[in-house]
């Protein structure tokens, strides 16, 4: 577990500084100060889906603070509270270790959804965005899902790969 858990986690860092480093060169500035996918989270959905809901819950805690830390700034939390709380939901409602493609796809998408909406009444309870949910979603929700989409399709068949791998090397283990 330790060596594949450590690729995990040094991929979850790769991506988080790729985040802030190579994808605002790669969108257009005009969705730029609106929609900053978040990859690392859609990472974590698929340790959710295949791996464990728990370590998803502490992965998407620890990311997500360091997200509010380094990009997010006005308050402490946010992310780190929608980040972990909605990969343990999905985790829970999707508890297949071979969910097929369609399955892990509308996880992702739920997920993100998820993640964004609770991010923006977060916004609203404390009163640091004053715009609409339909400007909300029009504006930098559905191009998100339609990223983190994109990206989930990418990435499948290689993290599934590995998390169930990791998963069944865990289970052996503990039967020793």
């Amino acid at each position: 577990m330790k060596m594949r858990g450590q690729v995990l986690i040094l991929l979850l860092f790769v991506l988080f500084i790729a985040e802030g480093t190579i994808l605002p060169w790669l969108l257009p500035d005009s969705w730029h100060p609106r929609m900053v996918p978040n990859f690392v989270y859609i990472v974590i959905l698929f340790v959710s889906v295949y791996y464990s809901r728990h370590t998803a819950l502490v992965l998407g805690i620890v990311f997500g603070l360091i997200h509010d830390v380094v990009y997010y700034g006005f308050i402490i939390g946010p992310y780190s509270f929608a980040m972990g709380l909605s990969a343990y939901l999905l985790g829970l409602v999707f508890t297949a270790r071979r969910a097929p493609m369609p399955i892990m796809m509308a996880a992702v998408l739920i997920g993100s959804f998820l993640l964004d909406s609770m991010l923006f009444a977060i916004d609203q309870l404390f009163q640091l965005n004053h715009q609409t949910f339909n400007w909300a979603l029009a504006q930098y929700m559905i191009p998100d899902l339609f990223i983190h989409f994109l990206f989930a399709l990418i990435i499948y068949v290689p993290v599934r790969k590995q998390l169930q791998r990791l998963g069944t090397r865990v289970k052996k283990e503990e039967a020793v």
